[in-house]
């Protein structure tokens, strides 16, 4: 292998190894201008948009022991979606971009040591984002105490009335 492309394939690999997550995209027909959108879009959301060669992709895989990317099966134009951030919030900003410009496309994904199917991208970009869920987390852990001072508070307040009422009528006595 040349110097140029076993630089090539390192880099590469050193991408994929330090990213929390990546998907690869099919941005076939794809104007200069929508690509640069994608990837300040991308850029947003703590993740790179890289385009690199199929073959190579799969050789940085094989170099750097990642198995699952070995036997995954790339075809035509494919962008590689790289970050470590929420991974949510990248799926999601693909999904809306590929509503916006139907030539973009997920192929599949790589995540916590599997591949993921194109479906499987698309699924995520339906999830809540990571503090929307601690929100709702949040909730349902409070809403045992909340709902046990409510009735606390509901059963004292009877007790008062009761008691506002008894005084009311003993003053009306005298």
């Amino acid at each position: 292998m040349r110097a140029e492309k076993k630089q090539m394939v390192d880099d590469i690999g050193r991408v994929l190894s330090a990213s929390k997550y990546i998907f690869f995209v099919s941005y076939k027909g794809l104007t200069v201008k929508d690509f640069s959108k994608l990837r300040t879009d991308l850029a947003k959301g703590a993740s790179e948009c890289h385009v690199f060669k199929n073959r190579l992709i799969k050789k940085a895989a094989e170099l750097k022991g990642i198995k699952a990317l070995m036997d995954i099966r790339l075809k035509d134009d494919t962008a590689v979606i790289t970050g470590g951030g929420d991974v949510g919030v990248v799926a999601k900003i693909l999904s809306d971009f590929a509503k916006d410009k139907d030539k973009l496309a997920p192929k599949c994904g790589y995540l916590d040591g599997s591949i993921l199917s194109a479906n499987d991208v698309k699924a995520i970009s339906t999830l809540p984002s990571k503090d929307v869920l601690r929100s709702q987390l949040l909730g349902v852990l409070q809403a045992p105490s909340r709902n046990l001072v409510n009735v606390l508070y509901v059963k004292l307040c009877q007790v008062v009335n009761v008691l506002n009422n008894y005084r009311e009528q003993k003053e009306k006595v005298q």
